[in-house]
């Protein structure tokens, strides 16, 4: 068993990255090019959800069965808690947090892993596939936010 513990700054108010994070559409986007996922659904996760699906990393490899149990999302306390396994996993166990800070709110993830002999390896793997979730979504907020100043700017025009 492994652990994986990454964090990630954002200058966008904690409920607009909860949101985004929670957001499968967004996952498929932000993903782009690294894992592609056959039978994702649309729209935001939630609690029970049970998810199969079909991975392929880099768009290459041959498509692994993986399947997702969501245990908990707590829109309130920003929590997500799912269980996982497939493509050589035993146990993916992700614990997803977002808490408000003074410039913004700050990620988190905890991810336990179980895959035998090749855990350091899934770990290793789990770093690189969560750093490289940061960035899209740095793009993704300020996006949102350009997006919602142009629509006030817009509304405050209007007679």
């Amino acid at each position: 068993m492994k652990t994986v513990i990454l964090e990630h700054e954002y200058a966008s108010p904690a409920k607009e990255v909860w949101a985004l994070a929670t957001d499968l559409d967004a996952l498929r986007e932000i993903m782009d090019g690294v894992v592609s996922f056959e039978g994702l659904p649309s729209g935001r996760v939630y609690q029970g959800q049970r998810i199969t699906v079909q991975v392929s990393l880099f768009g290459k490899l041959p498509p692994q069965p993986y399947f997702m149990e969501v245990l908990e999302c707590d829109d309130e306390a920003m929590i997500l808690r799912s269980s996982e396994k497939g493509a050589g996993v035993k146990s993916w166990r992700h614990t997803l947090t977002v808490e408000p800070q003074q410039s913004g709110s700050k990620l988190r993830d905890v991810v336990e892993i179980d895959a035998g002999w090749m855990s350091w390896a899934f770990a290793l793997w789990a770093r690189f596939l969560y750093r490289k979730r940061h960035e899209p979504r740095v793009q993704m907020l300020a996006d949102m936010r350009a997006k919602r100043s142009e629509t006030e700017l817009s509304d405050a025009e209007s007679p």
